[in-house]
């Protein structure tokens, strides 16, 4: 029994949504920055308010007494189901409430890891439902590329899945307003999913 237990805690979790719920689960148990670095990606980056490499960021980073606690609302998965854009709500232990999305891909060893993580407050929480929605993008017809935006200043990126049925972009502006916008494939469009949009911090 012990032994099946073990090998239980070790498997990878199997959608991006499991991974979202193991890695809040860690935050609580094992320290909230340690399990954002356990979590991302190498080349993981996350806003404060600007661009920064997570792993960078967050190196030296010691956890905070009690970390903060978030759940996710809907996962939109790719049609390979290598890639992920999850969104959910957040709270604070002071009681603050806000939103998260985050993308994740699947590691060549089952596992999967964010790459970009953002979020933002709001004034009331998000519900906290016992198990998230996930919305799989179709595997009919060939996705069309995403329209190509020329910003005028600020770091931007854009990404897909490997299928280009899942795809996401950010922007930064200098003064920290930020963008993040994920789209799926649903078999004759891409239809936007995720579009938000941050203000400059006061």
């Amino acid at each position: 029994m012990l032994a099946a237990l073990l090998l239980a805690a070790a498997a990878p979790a199997v959608t991006a949504a499991d991974a979202e719920r193991a890695f809040a689960a860690a935050a609580q148990s094992d320290g909230q920055w340690t399990a954002f670095r356990r979590h991302a990606t190498d080349d993981a980056v996350m806003f404060a308010p600007q661009v920064v490499k997570a792993q960078e960021f967050l190196k030296d980073r010691k956890d905070p007494p009690k970390a903060i606690d978030w759940w996710p609302t809907e996962s939109y998965v790719s049609c390979d189901g290598s890639f992920a854009v999850n969104t959910g709500g957040w709270q604070r232990p002071d009681g603050a409430n806000g939103y998260f999305s985050t993308v994740w891909i699947k590691q060549p060893d089952g596992n999967w890891k964010w790459i970009v993580d953002g979020g933002d407050g709001l004034t009331t929480a998000r519900p906290r439902p016992a198990m998230p929605a996930i919305h799989t993008a179709s595997c009919s017809g060939t996705p069309a590329k995403p329209p190509t935006i020329a910003y005028r200043e600020g770091p931007s990126a854009a990404a897909a899945s490997a299928d280009g049925t899942v795809v996401y972009r950010w922007h930064v502006s200098s003064n920290g307003a930020r963008q993040f916008w994920a789209a799926i494939w649903d078999g004759k469009a891409l239809t936007t999913v995720i579009d938000d949009k941050i203000a400059a911090p006061q």
